[in-house]
């Protein structure tokens, strides 16, 4: 069993224990995703470019940052696990297309959207 997969385990036997389970459809487990991505960003968001590399040297900042990551991280493997996606495969795929559709030579260096693949 790989580590992600003794995460999920874990977190559908927390959920099971307290009787969660029929609270955890797809809906709503996008939508908690959504509100707990958006506490990640509220630590994130006024500062410029260079305090927000800063912050994992001010232990208080850290300590926010790593406890909104970690929400973020359960309620995705959470989702995941409810839809039975495995995140490391979907992960994988995923930078396989990317790999296509952002060549080297043409992206390196460049925030532009490539075009969709057809």
């Amino acid at each position: 069993m790989t580590e992600i997969e003794e995460l999920a385990a874990r977190i559908r036997r927390f959920t099971e224990a307290r009787d969660w389970t029929r609270f955890h459809t797809p809906k709503n487990l996008a939508m908690a995703l959504a509100g707990e991505t958006g506490e990640l960003i509220a630590e994130l968001q006024w500062l410029t470019p260079e305090e927000s590399t800063r912050t994992m040297t001010d232990p208080d900042a850290a300590a926010r940052l790593r406890s909104e990551i970690a929400d973020v991280m359960i309620y995705l493997t959470r989702l995941a696990d409810v839809l039975g996606i495995d995140l490391v495969q979907a992960s994988h795929a995923k930078l396989d297309e990317s790999e296509k559709r952002y060549d080297v030579t043409a992206y390196r260096g460049s925030a532009r959207k490539a075009p969709p693949l057809s």
